[in-house]
């Protein structure tokens, strides 16, 4: 027997099948799988590019980005990348500066 998610709405565990359509019985909530795995595609972190990006992935900076103690300069490699959630999307750390956080709008994918 195949595992049906949970209601994206309330959580509910009680979801079944009606057609084409999952539906919880809990909150009355009724959804397609095929829009969770559009959410999910929607939701991913993309480089100044569109590419989506993954923890582990190798970015280059495309802007300077001036800090407090400093500038990162355009054209800076940052290796081993984290996705986290936030404004700041992106937990690095830089040669030479440190541990920092920047946003997925000013790195493309290496």
């Amino acid at each position: 027997m195949s595992e049906l998610p949970n209601c994206p709405q309330c959580d509910g565990e009680y979801t079944y099948e009606d057609g084409p359509l999952l539906v919880c019985p809990s909150c009355g909530h009724e959804w397609s799988p095929a829009d969770e795995a559009a959410a999910a595609e929607e939701a991913a972190t993309r480089d100044a590019n569109g590419n989506v990006l993954e923890n582990g992935d190798a970015v280059v900076v495309i802007k300077d980005l001036k800090f407090n103690g400093g500038v990162v300069k355009v054209g800076t490699k940052v290796k081993n990348i984290r996705i986290v959630d936030g404004d700041h999307d992106i937990d690095c750390k830089i040669d030479g500066i440190g541990a920092m956080s920047l946003k997925s709008e000013f790195v493309k994918k290496a």
